[in-house]
Protein backbone atom coordinates (compact mmCIF):
# COMPACT_ATOMS: atom_id res chain seq x y z
CA UNK A 1 0.00 0.00 0.00
CA UNK A 2 2.73 2.38 -0.65
CA UNK A 3 1.99 6.00 -1.11
CA UNK A 4 5.44 7.26 -2.08
CA UNK A 5 7.81 8.90 0.40
CA UNK A 6 6.10 12.14 0.54
CA UNK A 7 2.84 9.97 2.14
CA UNK A 8 5.43 8.25 4.72
CA UNK A 9 6.69 11.62 6.12
CA UNK A 10 3.72 13.24 5.94
CA UNK A 11 1.89 10.05 8.44
CA UNK A 12 5.43 10.56 10.62
CA UNK A 13 4.44 14.83 10.57
CA UNK A 14 0.67 14.54 11.76
CA UNK A 15 1.69 12.10 14.33
CA UNK A 16 3.89 14.48 15.98
CA UNK A 17 1.72 17.49 15.84
CA UNK A 18 -1.38 15.85 17.33
CA UNK A 19 1.48 14.62 20.20
CA UNK A 20 2.75 18.31 20.69
CA UNK A 21 -1.16 19.63 20.41
CA UNK A 22 -1.96 17.33 22.95
CA UNK A 23 0.74 18.30 25.59
CA UNK A 24 3.81 16.13 24.89
CA UNK A 25 7.09 18.15 24.68
CA UNK A 26 9.59 15.34 25.72
CA UNK A 27 10.06 12.36 23.42
CA UNK A 28 12.31 9.34 24.19
CA UNK A 29 14.02 7.16 21.25
CA UNK A 30 15.47 4.22 20.60
CA UNK A 31 16.54 4.25 16.91
CA UNK A 32 15.02 1.34 14.36
CA UNK A 33 14.27 1.39 10.36
CA UNK A 34 10.43 0.62 10.57
CA UNK A 35 10.69 4.34 13.22
CA UNK A 36 12.40 5.72 10.56
CA UNK A 37 10.08 8.98 9.64
CA UNK A 38 9.05 9.72 12.93
CA UNK A 39 12.89 9.53 13.63
CA UNK A 40 13.81 11.86 11.19
CA UNK A 41 10.53 14.77 12.16
CA UNK A 42 11.54 14.33 15.67
CA UNK A 43 14.98 15.20 15.05
CA UNK A 44 14.01 18.44 12.91
CA UNK A 45 11.68 19.03 15.25
CA UNK A 46 14.27 19.10 17.95
CA UNK A 47 16.49 21.37 16.26
CA UNK A 48 13.39 23.90 15.79
CA UNK A 49 12.99 23.72 19.53
CA UNK A 50 9.61 22.25 19.35
CA UNK A 51 9.93 19.40 21.25
CA UNK A 52 13.13 17.74 23.24
CA UNK A 53 14.27 14.65 21.91
CA UNK A 54 15.94 12.28 23.85
CA UNK A 55 17.62 9.06 22.13
CA UNK A 56 18.67 5.76 24.24
CA UNK A 57 20.02 2.50 22.78
CA UNK A 58 18.15 0.54 24.91
CA UNK A 59 14.17 0.01 24.46
CA UNK A 60 13.66 -0.72 28.62
CA UNK A 61 16.24 2.10 29.69
CA UNK A 62 14.05 4.62 27.00
CA UNK A 63 10.77 3.59 28.80
CA UNK A 64 12.11 4.36 32.24
CA UNK A 65 13.59 7.38 30.54
CA UNK A 66 10.58 8.53 29.88
CA UNK A 67 8.85 7.71 32.75
CA UNK A 68 11.45 9.68 35.13
CA UNK A 69 10.61 12.48 32.75
CA UNK A 70 6.68 11.97 33.41
CA UNK A 71 7.34 12.38 36.93
CA UNK A 72 9.90 15.32 36.80
CA UNK A 73 7.72 17.03 34.39
CA UNK A 74 4.18 16.59 35.43
CA UNK A 75 3.52 16.48 31.35
CA UNK A 76 3.08 12.87 29.49
CA UNK A 77 6.03 11.88 27.64
CA UNK A 78 6.04 9.80 24.54
CA UNK A 79 8.62 6.83 24.11
CA UNK A 80 8.88 5.86 20.48
CA UNK A 81 10.21 2.62 18.90
CA UNK A 82 10.85 0.31 15.97
CA UNK A 83 8.84 -2.83 15.63
CA UNK A 84 9.68 -6.42 16.93
CA UNK A 85 10.95 -6.78 20.24
CA UNK A 86 11.78 -3.96 20.46
CA UNK A 87 8.32 -3.27 21.60
CA UNK A 88 7.91 -6.27 24.07
CA UNK A 89 11.41 -4.23 25.94
CA UNK A 90 8.75 -1.48 27.05
CA UNK A 91 6.82 -3.62 29.32
CA UNK A 92 8.35 -3.36 32.52
CA UNK A 93 8.10 0.66 32.42
CA UNK A 94 4.64 0.04 31.08
CA UNK A 95 3.25 -1.79 33.84
CA UNK A 96 5.23 0.64 36.09
CA UNK A 97 3.54 3.51 34.67
CA UNK A 98 -0.22 1.50 34.44
CA UNK A 99 0.33 0.82 38.88
CA UNK A 100 1.47 4.43 39.77
CA UNK A 101 -0.60 6.19 36.88
CA UNK A 102 2.19 7.97 35.03
CA UNK A 103 1.03 9.20 31.46
CA UNK A 104 3.65 7.68 29.55
CA UNK A 105 2.73 7.28 25.29
CA UNK A 106 4.33 4.30 24.03
CA UNK A 107 4.33 5.06 19.66
CA UNK A 108 5.34 1.51 18.37
CA UNK A 109 6.19 1.65 14.30
CA UNK A 110 4.98 -1.33 12.61
CA UNK A 111 4.88 -2.65 9.07
CA UNK A 112 1.11 -2.98 7.28
CA UNK A 113 -1.49 -5.29 8.76
CA UNK A 114 -0.84 -7.51 5.66
CA UNK A 115 2.52 -8.90 6.85
CA UNK A 116 1.45 -10.09 10.09
CA UNK A 117 1.09 -13.89 10.40
CA UNK A 118 3.39 -13.70 6.98
CA UNK A 119 6.68 -14.47 9.19
CA UNK A 120 7.94 -10.90 8.03
CA UNK A 121 11.18 -10.05 9.35
CA UNK A 122 10.83 -8.38 12.13
CA UNK A 123 6.79 -8.68 12.03
CA UNK A 124 4.87 -9.95 15.30
CA UNK A 125 1.35 -8.88 16.94
CA UNK A 126 2.27 -5.90 18.55
CA UNK A 127 -1.48 -4.55 18.73
CA UNK A 128 -2.47 -5.28 22.48
CA UNK A 129 1.01 -6.61 23.08
CA UNK A 130 0.65 -4.86 26.97
CA UNK A 131 -2.33 -6.48 28.15
CA UNK A 132 -4.27 -5.19 30.20
CA UNK A 133 -2.22 -2.86 31.07
CA UNK A 134 -2.18 -0.38 28.33
CA UNK A 135 -4.72 -0.44 25.44
CA UNK A 136 -3.49 -0.54 21.81
CA UNK A 137 -4.76 1.67 19.27
CA UNK A 138 -3.46 0.83 15.76
CA UNK A 139 -3.35 3.24 13.35
CA UNK A 140 -2.82 2.43 9.43
CA UNK A 141 -1.41 4.57 7.10
CA UNK A 142 -4.29 5.66 5.39
CA UNK A 143 -6.23 6.52 8.90
CA UNK A 144 -3.09 8.52 9.82
CA UNK A 145 -2.74 10.71 6.61
CA UNK A 146 -5.99 11.95 6.99
CA UNK A 147 -5.13 14.24 9.33
CA UNK A 148 -4.58 15.70 12.91
CA UNK A 149 -8.41 16.28 12.77
CA UNK A 150 -9.96 13.09 12.67
CA UNK A 151 -8.84 9.52 13.71
CA UNK A 152 -4.71 10.30 14.68
CA UNK A 153 -6.26 13.58 16.87
CA UNK A 154 -8.65 11.45 18.57
CA UNK A 155 -6.64 8.78 19.40
CA UNK A 156 -3.49 10.66 20.97
CA UNK A 157 -5.78 12.88 22.74
CA UNK A 158 -7.00 9.93 24.40
CA UNK A 159 -4.12 8.46 25.15
CA UNK A 160 -2.51 11.84 26.54
CA UNK A 161 -5.49 12.56 28.59
CA UNK A 162 -5.33 9.09 30.65
CA UNK A 163 -3.72 8.32 34.02
CA UNK A 164 -1.47 5.68 32.95
CA UNK A 165 -0.34 4.57 29.55
CA UNK A 166 -1.37 4.35 26.10
CA UNK A 167 0.39 2.30 23.00
CA UNK A 168 -0.31 3.71 19.49
CA UNK A 169 0.84 1.16 16.93
CA UNK A 170 1.91 3.05 13.66
CA UNK A 171 1.72 0.85 10.22
CA UNK A 172 4.30 2.47 8.42
CA UNK A 173 4.85 1.39 4.69
CA UNK A 174 7.69 1.89 2.62
CA UNK A 175 9.34 3.69 1.32
CA UNK A 176 10.50 4.82 4.78
CA UNK A 177 12.47 8.01 4.08
CA UNK A 178 11.59 10.77 2.13
CA UNK A 179 12.53 12.28 -0.74
CA UNK A 180 16.01 14.07 -0.74
CA UNK A 181 15.35 18.02 -0.42
CA UNK A 182 11.92 17.28 1.26
CA UNK A 183 10.86 19.27 4.57
CA UNK A 184 11.40 16.42 7.39
CA UNK A 185 9.95 18.77 9.84
CA UNK A 186 7.61 21.94 8.46
CA UNK A 187 7.47 24.96 10.46
CA UNK A 188 4.46 24.23 12.91
CA UNK A 189 0.95 25.50 12.93
CA UNK A 190 -0.23 28.41 14.94
CA UNK A 191 -1.03 27.31 18.32
CA UNK A 192 1.47 24.71 18.70
CA UNK A 193 3.47 25.62 22.26
CA UNK A 194 7.18 24.64 22.18
CA UNK A 195 8.95 22.07 24.50
CA UNK A 196 9.28 24.69 27.30
CA UNK A 197 5.83 25.97 27.07
CA UNK A 198 3.13 24.78 30.08
CA UNK A 199 -0.03 24.93 28.78
CA UNK A 200 -3.36 23.90 29.47
CA UNK A 201 -1.92 20.27 27.75
CA UNK A 202 -0.32 19.88 31.36
CA UNK A 203 -4.10 18.06 32.64
CA UNK A 204 -3.89 19.27 36.34
CA UNK A 205 -7.36 18.12 37.61
CA UNK A 206 -9.47 20.34 39.57
CA UNK A 207 -9.11 20.25 43.11
CA UNK A 208 -11.90 17.80 44.51
CA UNK A 209 -13.10 18.38 48.11
CA UNK A 210 -13.92 15.04 50.15
CA UNK A 211 -16.21 14.00 52.44
CA UNK A 212 -15.59 15.61 56.26
CA UNK A 213 -14.89 12.95 58.93
CA UNK A 214 -16.28 12.66 61.96
CA UNK A 215 -14.44 12.90 65.13
CA UNK A 216 -14.55 9.57 67.83
CA UNK A 217 -12.44 6.79 66.64
CA UNK A 218 -8.68 7.27 67.13
CA UNK A 219 -7.29 8.05 64.12
CA UNK A 220 -3.96 8.04 61.88
CA UNK A 221 -3.33 8.97 58.43
CA UNK A 222 -1.56 6.77 56.40
CA UNK A 223 0.69 8.18 53.62
CA UNK A 224 2.06 5.81 50.84
CA UNK A 225 3.30 6.50 47.63
CA UNK A 226 2.73 9.97 45.57
CA UNK A 227 0.07 10.50 48.38
CA UNK A 228 1.05 14.72 48.05
CA UNK A 229 0.82 17.22 50.89
CA UNK A 230 -2.95 16.95 51.02
CA UNK A 231 -2.25 13.90 53.61
CA UNK A 232 -0.36 16.09 55.97
CA UNK A 233 -2.89 18.65 55.57
CA UNK A 234 -5.61 16.74 56.59
CA UNK A 235 -3.09 15.24 59.65
CA UNK A 236 -2.64 18.54 60.89
CA UNK A 237 -5.92 19.89 60.43
CA UNK A 238 -7.65 16.94 62.35
CA UNK A 239 -5.34 16.62 64.83
CA UNK A 240 -4.09 13.25 63.90
CA UNK A 241 -0.48 11.06 63.84
CA UNK A 242 0.76 11.08 60.08
CA UNK A 243 2.60 7.57 59.43
CA UNK A 244 4.00 8.81 56.10
CA UNK A 245 6.14 7.19 53.57
CA UNK A 246 9.29 8.81 51.83
CA UNK A 247 7.66 9.02 48.73
CA UNK A 248 4.04 10.02 49.61
CA UNK A 249 4.85 13.94 49.42
CA UNK A 250 3.38 14.54 52.39
CA UNK A 251 6.82 13.35 55.26
CA UNK A 252 6.84 16.91 56.78
CA UNK A 253 5.71 18.65 59.75
CA UNK A 254 4.81 18.24 63.09
CA UNK A 255 2.51 15.03 62.91
CA UNK A 256 4.55 13.08 60.99
CA UNK A 257 5.64 9.83 62.65
CA UNK A 258 9.46 9.04 61.93
CA UNK A 259 9.43 5.29 63.65
CA UNK A 260 5.89 4.32 63.17
CA UNK A 261 6.78 1.17 61.65
CA UNK A 262 8.39 0.05 65.13
CA UNK A 263 5.13 2.30 67.28
CA UNK A 264 2.73 -0.30 65.18
CA UNK A 265 3.94 -3.06 67.25
CA UNK A 266 3.47 -1.32 70.75
CA UNK A 267 0.14 -0.60 72.59
CA UNK A 268 -0.29 2.18 71.49
CA UNK A 269 -0.39 1.04 68.18
CA UNK A 270 -2.52 -1.19 68.91
CA UNK A 271 -5.27 1.28 69.89
CA UNK A 272 -5.49 2.80 66.28
CA UNK A 273 -9.78 2.67 65.42
CA UNK A 274 -9.44 4.53 61.95
CA UNK A 275 -7.10 4.21 59.46
CA UNK A 276 -7.38 6.99 56.44
CA UNK A 277 -4.99 5.72 53.55
CA UNK A 278 -3.77 8.50 50.85
CA UNK A 279 -1.47 7.12 48.20
CA UNK A 280 0.44 3.76 47.93
CA UNK A 281 1.42 2.16 50.54
CA UNK A 282 3.97 -0.29 49.97
CA UNK A 283 7.45 -0.24 52.47
CA UNK A 284 6.41 -2.52 55.89
CA UNK A 285 4.68 -5.29 56.67
CA UNK A 286 3.12 -3.48 60.06
CA UNK A 287 1.58 -1.33 57.66
CA UNK A 288 0.32 -3.90 55.81
CA UNK A 289 -0.81 -5.67 59.22
CA UNK A 290 -2.87 -2.61 60.15
CA UNK A 291 -4.62 -2.16 56.89
CA UNK A 292 -5.94 -6.09 57.15
CA UNK A 293 -7.04 -5.77 60.70
CA UNK A 294 -10.72 -6.41 60.97
CA UNK A 295 -11.40 -4.24 63.83
CA UNK A 296 -9.81 -1.03 62.21
CA UNK A 297 -12.47 0.83 60.14
CA UNK A 298 -10.70 1.90 56.96
CA UNK A 299 -11.47 4.61 54.13
CA UNK A 300 -9.27 4.47 51.52
CA UNK A 301 -8.36 7.41 49.00
CA UNK A 302 -8.64 6.67 45.24
CA UNK A 303 -5.35 7.73 43.42
CA UNK A 304 -5.53 8.75 39.85
CA UNK A 305 -4.35 5.48 38.75
CA UNK A 306 -7.41 3.94 39.76
CA UNK A 307 -5.93 0.96 41.61
CA UNK A 308 -7.22 1.56 45.59
CA UNK A 309 -5.51 -0.23 48.41
CA UNK A 310 -7.95 -2.49 50.22
CA UNK A 311 -6.91 -5.37 51.41
CA UNK A 312 -9.63 -7.79 50.69
CA UNK A 313 -11.36 -5.34 49.02
CA UNK A 314 -12.98 -4.04 52.46
CA UNK A 315 -11.64 -0.64 52.27
CA UNK A 316 -14.54 2.18 52.07
CA UNK A 317 -13.13 4.00 48.57
CA UNK A 318 -13.40 7.83 48.78
CA UNK A 319 -13.27 9.57 46.18
CA UNK A 320 -11.29 13.00 47.47
CA UNK A 321 -9.09 13.08 50.68
CA UNK A 322 -11.31 14.09 52.75
CA UNK A 323 -11.95 17.13 55.06
CA UNK A 324 -11.10 17.07 58.79
CA UNK A 325 -13.76 17.21 61.76
CA UNK A 326 -15.63 20.42 61.88
CA UNK A 327 -16.10 20.17 65.96
CA UNK A 328 -12.76 20.51 67.96
CA UNK A 329 -10.98 17.57 69.07
CA UNK A 330 -11.87 16.37 71.96
CA UNK A 331 -8.84 15.48 74.89
CA UNK A 332 -8.67 11.76 73.59
CA UNK A 333 -7.84 12.73 70.68
CA UNK A 334 -5.10 15.75 71.78
CA UNK A 335 -4.03 13.01 73.99
CA UNK A 336 -3.45 10.45 71.31
CA UNK A 337 -1.52 12.82 69.05
CA UNK A 338 0.64 13.44 72.29
CA UNK A 339 1.52 10.02 72.75
CA UNK A 340 2.51 9.64 69.62
CA UNK A 341 4.81 12.50 69.43
CA UNK A 342 6.47 11.40 72.79
CA UNK A 343 6.89 7.61 72.13
CA UNK A 344 8.51 9.05 68.14
CA UNK A 345 10.64 10.65 69.98
CA UNK A 346 11.95 8.31 72.68
CA UNK A 347 11.88 5.56 69.88
CA UNK A 348 14.22 7.84 67.31
CA UNK A 349 16.57 8.81 70.13
CA UNK A 350 17.17 5.20 70.38
CA UNK A 351 17.79 4.89 67.19
CA UNK A 352 19.75 7.59 66.27
CA UNK A 353 21.85 6.29 69.38
CA UNK A 354 22.42 2.88 67.65
CA UNK A 355 23.18 3.63 64.74
CA UNK A 356 25.76 6.04 65.39
CA UNK A 357 27.42 3.31 67.33
CA UNK A 358 27.81 1.52 64.34
CA UNK A 359 30.85 1.11 62.54
CA UNK A 360 31.57 3.39 59.77
CA UNK A 361 29.96 3.19 56.98
CA UNK A 362 26.94 1.63 57.18
CA UNK A 363 23.96 1.47 54.83
CA UNK A 364 21.44 3.27 57.97
CA UNK A 365 24.16 6.39 57.74
CA UNK A 366 24.37 6.41 53.92
CA UNK A 367 20.46 6.85 54.18
CA UNK A 368 20.42 9.70 56.72
CA UNK A 369 23.23 11.34 55.00
CA UNK A 370 21.28 11.53 51.96
CA UNK A 371 17.94 12.80 53.45
CA UNK A 372 19.48 15.41 55.34
CA UNK A 373 21.25 16.40 52.06
CA UNK A 374 17.85 17.14 50.57
CA UNK A 375 17.68 20.85 50.59
CA UNK A 376 14.06 22.82 49.77
CA UNK A 377 13.12 22.51 45.71
CA UNK A 378 15.60 19.00 45.19
CA UNK A 379 14.69 15.95 44.17
CA UNK A 380 15.67 12.68 45.47
CA UNK A 381 14.78 9.28 43.47
CA UNK A 382 15.08 6.51 45.76
CA UNK A 383 15.55 3.21 44.30
CA UNK A 384 13.57 -0.39 45.88
CA UNK A 385 14.72 -2.93 48.68
CA UNK A 386 16.98 -1.67 51.95
CA UNK A 387 17.62 2.20 50.68
CA UNK A 388 14.18 3.19 50.67
CA UNK A 389 13.29 1.65 53.92
CA UNK A 390 16.60 2.38 55.33
CA UNK A 391 15.31 6.24 54.27
CA UNK A 392 11.98 5.23 55.87
CA UNK A 393 13.70 4.85 59.14
CA UNK A 394 16.11 7.66 59.11
CA UNK A 395 14.21 10.40 57.64
CA UNK A 396 13.46 12.88 59.57
CA UNK A 397 10.44 15.17 58.73
CA UNK A 398 11.00 17.83 56.77
CA UNK A 399 9.05 21.39 57.22
CA UNK A 400 6.51 21.74 55.57
CA UNK A 401 6.28 23.89 51.86
CA UNK A 402 9.83 23.54 51.14
CA UNK A 403 8.89 21.60 48.07
CA UNK A 404 11.18 18.78 48.47
CA UNK A 405 10.25 15.84 46.08
CA UNK A 406 11.14 12.68 47.14
CA UNK A 407 9.91 9.69 44.03
CA UNK A 408 10.57 6.55 43.24
CA UNK A 409 9.15 3.70 41.16
CA UNK A 410 6.42 2.21 44.03
CA UNK A 411 3.91 1.11 41.60
CA UNK A 412 5.44 -2.21 41.68
CA UNK A 413 8.92 -1.78 43.36
CA UNK A 414 10.70 -3.22 41.25
CA UNK A 415 14.77 -2.48 40.61
CA UNK A 416 13.99 -1.75 36.97
CA UNK A 417 15.66 1.08 35.09
CA UNK A 418 16.05 3.20 38.00
CA UNK A 419 19.31 5.02 36.97
CA UNK A 420 16.98 5.99 33.64
CA UNK A 421 14.17 6.85 35.96
CA UNK A 422 16.60 9.27 37.72
CA UNK A 423 18.10 10.62 34.60
CA UNK A 424 14.85 11.38 33.72
CA UNK A 425 13.15 13.11 36.81
CA UNK A 426 16.11 15.48 37.06
CA UNK A 427 15.92 16.20 33.39
CA UNK A 428 12.30 17.01 33.54
CA UNK A 429 12.40 19.56 36.35
CA UNK A 430 14.05 22.04 34.57
CA UNK A 431 15.76 24.87 36.24
CA UNK A 432 15.36 22.98 39.48
CA UNK A 433 18.60 22.37 41.79
CA UNK A 434 20.81 19.18 41.60
CA UNK A 435 18.98 15.98 41.90
CA UNK A 436 20.01 13.11 44.24
CA UNK A 437 19.36 9.36 43.69
CA UNK A 438 19.95 6.35 46.54
CA UNK A 439 19.72 3.43 45.49
CA UNK A 440 21.57 -0.19 46.21
CA UNK A 441 24.42 -1.88 43.74
CA UNK A 442 21.89 -4.68 42.07
CA UNK A 443 19.47 -2.04 41.35
CA UNK A 444 22.27 0.41 39.69
CA UNK A 445 23.78 -2.67 37.90
CA UNK A 446 20.50 -3.59 36.76
CA UNK A 447 20.43 -0.28 34.68
CA UNK A 448 23.63 0.45 34.10
CA UNK A 449 23.41 1.01 30.57
CA UNK A 450 21.38 4.09 31.53
CA UNK A 451 24.44 6.17 32.00
CA UNK A 452 25.24 5.65 28.67
CA UNK A 453 24.21 8.96 26.97
CA UNK A 454 25.14 9.92 23.40
CA UNK A 455 27.04 13.32 22.81
CA UNK A 456 24.17 15.59 21.66
CA UNK A 457 22.09 14.07 24.51
CA UNK A 458 20.45 16.55 27.23
CA UNK A 459 22.76 16.09 30.00
CA UNK A 460 21.30 15.91 33.70
CA UNK A 461 22.37 17.30 36.92
CA UNK A 462 22.48 14.10 38.90
CA UNK A 463 24.30 12.67 42.07
CA UNK A 464 23.68 8.62 42.33
CA UNK A 465 24.39 7.62 45.33
CA UNK A 466 24.93 3.93 44.95
CA UNK A 467 25.07 1.75 48.81
CA UNK A 468 27.45 -1.20 47.85
CA UNK A 469 27.19 -4.07 49.69
CA UNK A 470 28.02 -6.63 47.02
CA UNK A 471 24.33 -8.17 46.66
CA UNK A 472 20.89 -8.50 47.70
CA UNK A 473 21.16 -7.52 51.27
CA UNK A 474 17.12 -7.23 51.69
CA UNK A 475 17.29 -10.80 51.70
CA UNK A 476 18.88 -10.97 54.86
CA UNK A 477 16.40 -9.76 57.18
CA UNK A 478 13.39 -11.77 55.80
CA UNK A 479 12.64 -15.60 56.08
CA UNK A 480 15.27 -16.84 53.85
CA UNK A 481 17.93 -15.13 55.68
CA UNK A 482 17.71 -17.40 58.74
CA UNK A 483 20.30 -19.69 59.72
CA UNK A 484 18.09 -23.06 58.19
CA UNK A 485 18.49 -21.52 54.90
CA UNK A 486 22.22 -20.49 54.97
CA UNK A 487 23.62 -23.01 52.72
CA UNK A 488 21.96 -21.71 49.63
CA UNK A 489 21.57 -18.10 50.77
CA UNK A 490 24.35 -16.74 49.40
CA UNK A 491 23.82 -18.01 45.59
CA UNK A 492 20.21 -17.97 45.41
CA UNK A 493 19.32 -14.61 47.86
CA UNK A 494 22.36 -12.22 47.94
CA UNK A 495 23.28 -12.87 44.70
CA UNK A 496 27.30 -11.48 45.23
CA UNK A 497 28.43 -10.15 42.17
CA UNK A 498 32.10 -8.83 42.83
CA UNK A 499 31.68 -5.90 40.40
CA UNK A 500 34.00 -2.76 39.51
CA UNK A 501 31.97 -0.17 40.29
CA UNK A 502 34.46 2.53 39.09
CA UNK A 503 35.07 0.10 35.95
CA UNK A 504 31.21 0.23 34.92
CA UNK A 505 31.49 4.41 35.74
CA UNK A 506 34.42 4.86 33.26
CA UNK A 507 33.24 2.58 30.72
CA UNK A 508 30.27 4.82 30.30
CA UNK A 509 32.25 7.98 30.79
CA UNK A 510 30.80 8.76 34.07
CA UNK A 511 32.61 10.53 36.85
CA UNK A 512 32.95 8.34 40.03
CA UNK A 513 33.96 8.37 43.33
CA UNK A 514 34.73 5.79 46.31
CA UNK A 515 33.74 6.74 49.77
CA UNK A 516 34.09 5.10 52.95
CA UNK A 517 32.82 7.80 55.63
CA UNK A 518 29.82 9.96 56.23
CA UNK A 519 32.51 12.82 56.07
CA UNK A 520 33.28 11.66 52.44
CA UNK A 521 29.82 11.34 51.92
CA UNK A 522 28.77 14.81 52.77
CA UNK A 523 31.63 16.06 50.83
CA UNK A 524 31.42 14.06 47.88
CA UNK A 525 27.23 15.37 47.55
CA UNK A 526 28.04 18.56 48.27
CA UNK A 527 30.34 18.77 45.51
CA UNK A 528 28.99 21.69 43.13
CA UNK A 529 30.67 20.25 39.91
CA UNK A 530 27.50 20.16 37.23
CA UNK A 531 26.63 16.94 35.58
CA UNK A 532 26.08 13.21 35.51
CA UNK A 533 28.56 11.47 38.78
CA UNK A 534 28.43 8.22 40.59
CA UNK A 535 29.34 7.99 44.73
CA UNK A 536 30.04 4.17 45.65
CA UNK A 537 29.55 4.32 49.28
CA UNK A 538 30.85 0.40 50.10
CA UNK A 539 29.36 -0.84 53.24
CA UNK A 540 28.84 -4.22 54.82
CA UNK A 541 25.99 -6.43 54.64
CA UNK A 542 27.59 -8.79 56.78
CA UNK A 543 25.59 -7.44 60.80
CA UNK A 544 22.74 -6.59 58.54
CA UNK A 545 20.59 -8.76 60.15
CA UNK A 546 21.46 -8.70 63.43
CA UNK A 547 21.41 -4.44 63.26
CA UNK A 548 17.77 -4.81 62.34
CA UNK A 549 16.76 -7.25 65.53
CA UNK A 550 18.60 -4.55 67.09
CA UNK A 551 16.35 -2.14 65.93
CA UNK A 552 13.13 -4.10 66.77
CA UNK A 553 14.46 -4.42 70.20
CA UNK A 554 14.20 -0.69 70.83
CA UNK A 555 10.77 -0.59 70.95
CA UNK A 556 9.02 -2.05 74.35
CA UNK A 557 6.95 -3.91 72.10
CA UNK A 558 4.98 -6.01 75.24
CA UNK A 559 4.86 -9.07 72.93
CA UNK A 560 3.57 -7.78 70.24
CA UNK A 561 7.35 -7.89 67.70
CA UNK A 562 7.72 -5.69 64.43
CA UNK A 563 7.94 -7.98 61.43
CA UNK A 564 10.54 -7.24 59.19
CA UNK A 565 9.63 -5.12 56.40
CA UNK A 566 7.93 -6.53 52.93
CA UNK A 567 10.58 -7.59 50.02
CA UNK A 568 11.29 -5.09 46.99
Amino acid sequence: MSGGPDRTAYQAVVLLRALLAAGVRDVVLAPGSRSAPLALALFAADAAGDVRLHVRIDERSAGFLALGLTIGSGRPVAVVTTSGTAVGNLLPAVMEAYHSGRRLVVVSADRPASMRGTAANQTTWQTGIFGRFAETVDLQASAVADGVGDTVAAAVAAAVGRAGPSHLNVQFDTPLLPDPGMPWWPSQPPGVAGPGSHGAASCVPPRVLGPALTRGPLTVVVAGDDAGPGARVLAESAGWPLLAEPTSGARAGDHAIRCYRLLLGTALGAQIERVVVIGHPTLSRPIAGLLARHTVELLAVAPPSGHVTTPEHRAHVLSAVPTAPEAPAAAAESEWLTAWRMLDAEVSGRVDRLVESLPELDALHVAHVVGAAVGPGTALVVGPSNPVRDLDLMLVPYPPRGRRRIVGNRGLAGIDGLVSTAIGVDLGRAGAPRSLALLGDLTFLHDSNGLILGPDEPRPDLTLVVVNDDGGSIFTVLEQGAPDYASGFERVFATPHHTDLSAVCRAAGTAYRLVTTRRELRDAIADPTPGLRVIEARVSRAHRRATAAAIAALVDNRGMSPSPPLAR
